[in-house]
Order: structure tokens, then sequence, then C-alpha cells
């Protein structure tokens, strides 16, 4: 609901250009934070920001990456320098997932290992691009998630398109070498 002293078509300008990132934008800030609830507070600033500054968006000009500069500027001033603190996990709450398998009948059936495995891999997955130095993080998330350009993603950094393209090629190249490493540990390739 737009304030009394704005005019209604700003609030539905806004949501009719930015509103339709929001996905993207909360998928990379959950890459960024590594958690679910910051990340949620990241996308809230970064749109409430960019609502407050709508009026400096030039039309016609690439909304997806103004949108991405103001959420990699807000997650570096808020939340790169904040200290995290990992959370304490109740063993009780995940004994049972420490349980003998073989004497598990769901074990058996093999709809429910593939569903395990989708998610283990899934988190291995996550935990390469998680260890990637964060200039490269960035990059990558926002090339393969956000699926931005050279051009936007140099903006989005700030620096020139070539350190893009070479960071991309760092990060996937860590990635590779990364999950490689996984599936040779898993037993997926030999090696």
């Amino acid at each position: 609901m737009p304030e009394p002293w704005e005019p209604k078509s700003k609030q539905a300008e806004f949501e009719a250009v930015a509103l339709e990132h929001f996905n993207t934008l909360y998928s990379t800030a959950l890459r960024l934070t590594r958690n679910a609830s910051e990340a949620q507070d990241l996308v809230q600033e970064t749109l409430l920001k960019a609502y407050r500054f709508f009026d400096r968006f030039e039309p016609g000009t690439n909304v997806k990456a103004w949108l991405f500069t103001i959420l990699r500027n807000t997650y570096i001033n808020t939340y790169r320098k904040t200290v995290r603190q990992h959370e304490q996990v109740d063993f009780d709450r995940i004994e049972p997932f420490y349980a003998d398998p073989v004497n598990d009948a769901e074990w058996l059936d093999q709809e429910s290992l593939e569903n395990v495995l989708h998610h283990v891999v899934q988190d291995d997955v996550k935990r390469a691009l998680d260890a990637l130095p964060e200039a490269y993080r960035l990059v990558v998330l926002l090339a393969d998630m956000a699926d931005l350009s050279y051009k936007d993603i140099a903006a989005i950094v700030g620096c020139p398109e070539g350190t893009i393209m070479s960071r991309l090629f760092r990060g996937r190249r860590l990635l590779r070498k990364s999950l490689q490493e996984f599936a040779r540990k898993g037993g997926y390739v030999k090696g």
C-alpha cells in the first residue's frame, strides 16, 4: 500500500519492474549469507532501498543489474561485517539420522535412497559453492544462477568485464575441482 504522500503509480511501476526478480534475488542472497533468515532480511532491505531510490533508476536500463548492485552493496555493508555465529544443533533432534541404516526398511527402498542421495549431492554442491572465495562465488552466482551478462556483472561488482570472465573461469574451475574430489571420494568416478 503506497504511503499517503506517494503517487500510486510509483508503487505500481516499481512492482512491475522489480518484483519479478524476487526469486533470483533471494536465491543469490541465500548463497551469499548462507542463512535463510539473513537472506530474507537482505532481500527485504535491498527492495526497500530500491523502492526508496526508485526515482534514480533510469527507465530503459537493466533493472536486474541495478537490483543486484543494491543487493551486493547491502550485503557488503551489512552482512559481511557481522560475525556469523554457527547454529547450535540439538543432538537429540538429529540422532535418528545416525541410526543404523541397514536395519531401517526405509533405506531398502530405492526411491528413498535416491531422494536422500539427491539431497546429499545438493548439499555437497552448496558446500563447494560456499567454499569459493567470495569474489569468485559472487560472479559464479550472478552468471550461473541470476543469468546476468558479463557487462551487467561487471557493473554490479565494479570491475572490468575481462576480470569478470577471469573470475568466472577460475570460480568454475575451483567448483569443478571440488566436485570431482567429492565424486571420487563418494565412488561416483574412478580416480
